[in-house]
């Protein structure tokens, strides 16, 4: 899993490769939450162009960045996942809650 951070104001911008799994999540839950923290970003924007797979503890890596980030007004994106990883997203019902892109068409916006 390679992970590539860039801030523009209070948008953090997460470029992610690879699998999002059990053996990952820890260190991406603990990578997103300390550039959060360092920039004080209130917006994430995970371009999932490079994700391959992902799994339920990854799913709890972006709802817990959702919880956190929704506390104090802030918003989290997924971009350009791919069908099966965006099949996923759908499933665990995050669509709902968090805007969600696939082939730079939106699927799926925050609730109001």
């Amino acid at each position: 899993m390679d992970l590539h951070l860039e801030y523009e104001k209070d948008k953090l911008y997460a470029q992610l490769k690879g699998e999002i799994d059990l053996s990952i999540a820890p260190h991406l839950r603990i990578e997103l939450d300390n550039a959060l923290d360092t920039k004080q970003a209130r917006h994430l924007i995970m371009d999932f162009s490079s994700v391959s797979f992902i799994d339920s503890s990854g799913l709890g890596v972006i709802l817990g960045r959702y919880r956190r980030l929704t506390e104090v007004g802030g918003t989290v994106r997924v971009e350009n996942a791919s069908p099966q990883v965006y099949k996923i997203l759908e499933m665990s019902g995050l669509s709902k809650i968090i805007e969600i892109t696939q082939s730079n068409v939106a699927v799926g916006e925050k609730g109001e």
